[in-house]
């Protein structure tokens, strides 16, 4: 596998930002009670990750050292503030669910490490392919989650009905699917990724520690 390639795929499976590294942990709580809003932020991450590892692979040789942190807040900080009104142009009932939490992309761990930790040392075109894999990575996790929280805790996908009509009592009995309130909470977008974290160790046996 070559080296651009790994820059992809190591993100998605064995160096993945919130089941190995443990970053991002936040918005996996916070905003996947609905597949939709972990879809967009995850597109979200993706844009600012991927742009702004490039601008600052491009500036790596002329930012200052004792500045760069505030380099790259400056450069997520624009980032995030067109997503911000891109969303609010042509999802502005999305933006409303998000909330806060599209500002927080600025201080995401996952954005601010990559800045330091690899756009800072290498080239344009591979700090965009890092950026694309750990946004992915990121991405795959949230959508993970927010599938089954939505599915679970209110029978729906993407806002449409999955599991039959809401619950229906009729005497003694009960007719449909009777949501699960408990998933909406945060603490169990928590125990969702646990859960993933357990099944990635027990296929991969390299990543438990000793």
């Amino acid at each position: 596998m070559g080296k651009d390639s790994k820059l992809i795929l190591d993100p998605l499976a064995d160096n993945n930002p919130i089941t190995i590294q443990v970053l991002g942990i936040c918005s996996a709580l916070a905003i996947t009670a609905e597949l939709e809003a972990s879809i967009v932020m995850s597109i979200s991450v993706l844009f600012v990750l991927g742009i702004g590892n490039v601008v600052i692979s491009l500036m790596r040789n002329i930012i200052p050292s004792k500045i760069r942190i505030i380099v790259q807040l400056i450069v997520v900080a624009t980032l995030v503030i067109i997503v911000d009104l891109v969303l609010k142009a042509f999802a502005y009932e999305l933006s409303k669910t998000l909330s806060v939490f599209v500002g927080l992309i600025i201080t995401n761990c996952i954005i601010m490490g990559r800045f330091e930790a690899f756009a800072l040392g290498n080239g344009p075109w591979r700090s965009f392919l890092d950026g694309i894999g750990n946004a992915l990575g990121y991405g795959v996790i949230l959508i993970i989650v927010g599938f089954f929280r939505e599915l679970l805790g209110s029978g729906t996908l993407l806002g449409f009905p999955v599991l039959g009509d809401p619950i229906e009592k009729t005497g003694l009995y009960a007719i449909g699917y009777e949501n699960n309130g408990f998933m909406l909470l945060s603490p169990m977008a928590l125990i969702v990724v646990g859960i993933i974290i357990w099944i990635q160790r027990s296929r991969n046996k390299a990543l438990i520690e000793d």
